[in-house]
């Protein structure tokens, strides 16, 4: 189950898995692009290895790497709550 965790001002979606059995999270990013159709990356925390990287830059994968880095706790805590939504109460 993917959970959604934020959709940044250029319409990239960052969501987040519930905990696997190995304390797993998987992070997604998915950003849509009129050429090329979506740019992706895939972060496991909290070892903080990346795969399946495809049509970002290298500047934007610096700025994706820092922003899970500053925010892999509260992704972590949301993947044992069923996400944002059900551990805010809304």
């Amino acid at each position: 189950m993917m959970y959604p965790y934020t959709t940044l001002n250029d319409d990239t979606e960052i969501t987040h898995s519930e905990m696997m059995l190995d304390g797993k999270v998987k992070v997604y990013i998915e950003t849509p692009d009129l050429k090329d159709g979506f740019h992706n990356a895939t972060c496991y925390l909290p070892e903080y290895s990346w795969e399946d990287v495809n049509g970002y830059s290298d500047a934007e994968m610096d700025y994706f790497k820092e922003f899970v880095r500053n925010n892999a706790h509260l992704m972590m805590e949301f993947s044992k709550e069923g996400g944002i939504l059900n551990a805010s109460n809304f």
